[in-house]
């Protein structure tokens, strides 16, 4: 094998390494994206929910109040 091939291979093994290390940084910043999106996705779940309750409310309330007037 000339000198030549051999820091061909070289290059493209670094490279490789250096490669594999971005991948495995792009994964980790990914599944750290996912668990956030899905603490958001809960977030805004458990706020339509307490403002579904309040707009239920409101309207009893509102119902009450037409009853009455």
């Amino acid at each position: 094998m000339s000198d030549v091939v051999a820091a061909l291979l070289l290059a493209l093994a670094a490279e490789n390494a250096e490669l594999r290390e971005q991948l495995a940084s792009a994964q980790d910043m990914l599944v750290e994206t996912a668990i956030d999106a899905g603490n958001m996705h809960a977030l805004v779940e458990a706020m339509r929910t307490e403002r579904d309750t309040w707009r239920e409310e409101a309207e009893r309330l509102q119902g009450r109040r037409t009853r009455t007037a």
